[in-house]
């Protein structure tokens, strides 16, 4: 499977780098480039890529309202923030906008390459999430709404970073049953994506943040 990727950032030396090293592995793609959020969104639109590396702070549309814009009109497709500003207002309203994961721009290459792959199945992993300080300064607007006991079991094999087929292997239920409980999960929680129930979720008490979770 290639993973086709494209990236944004408002500095040309930034975008030639990252498509430097990205490229050297096989099963990533570069299908393009964008210097700005309207162009992002554009582009996003033409190539539906599987993920979007977007950075925050560029022109005419910023990064997380454009965020917003392609998870809404594109909910195949996945965003990373790829940034170097690390505040609380910033990964709150990012997450918030759909961002499946929040990453630092002095992150090692491999770090980025296996981010980007965890992102492409729609899984998580510890590097793509809120450090633990920055997790309770992440607020939500509304209560959530109470999870039944086998959908708070989900959300905790969710927090572990697994995809459904595993979920469902492991709870010997269907795949298209962890599918169900995960939508009715996201909407109990009024988030978009699976990173936001799991932050959520652990804010909340609803599941343990240990050393194998958020």
């Amino acid at each position: 499977m290639t993973i086709r990727i494209l990236i944004v950032d408002d500095h040309s030396v930034v975008r030639e780098g990252l498509r430097m090293f990205l490229g050297r592995d096989p099963e990533l793609k570069i299908v393009d480039e964008a210097a700005n959020g309207a162009e992002a969104i554009e582009k996003a639109h033409y190539w539906r890529p599987d993920v979007v590396l977007m950075d925050l702070l560029i022109p005419v549309i910023d990064g997380i309202t454009a965020t917003a814009i392609i998870r809404r009109e594109l909910p195949q497709t996945e965003v990373i923030s790829f940034t170097s500003v690390l505040d609380s207002t910033s990964v709150s309203r990012v997450m918030r906008a759909g961002a499946i994961g929040y990453l630092l721009k002095d992150a090692q290459a491999s770090e980025l390459r296996n981010v980007i792959k965890s992102a492409a199945t729609g899984q998580m992993q510890r590097s793509m999430q809120v450090s633990s300080y920055l997790l309770y300064e992440v607020r939500d607007q509304k209560r959530p709404g109470a999870l039944t006991e086998r959908e708070t079991e989900i959300l905790r094999h969710v927090s572990l970073g697994k995809s459904n087929k595993e979920i469902a292997y492991v709870l010997r239920i269907a795949e298209d049953t962890v599918k169900t409980h995960v939508r009715h999960i996201l909407a109990k929680l009024d988030v978009q994506n699976r990173t936001q129930a799991v932050l959520i979720a652990v804010r909340r008490g609803l599941i343990a943040s240990d050393a194998n979770a958020v």
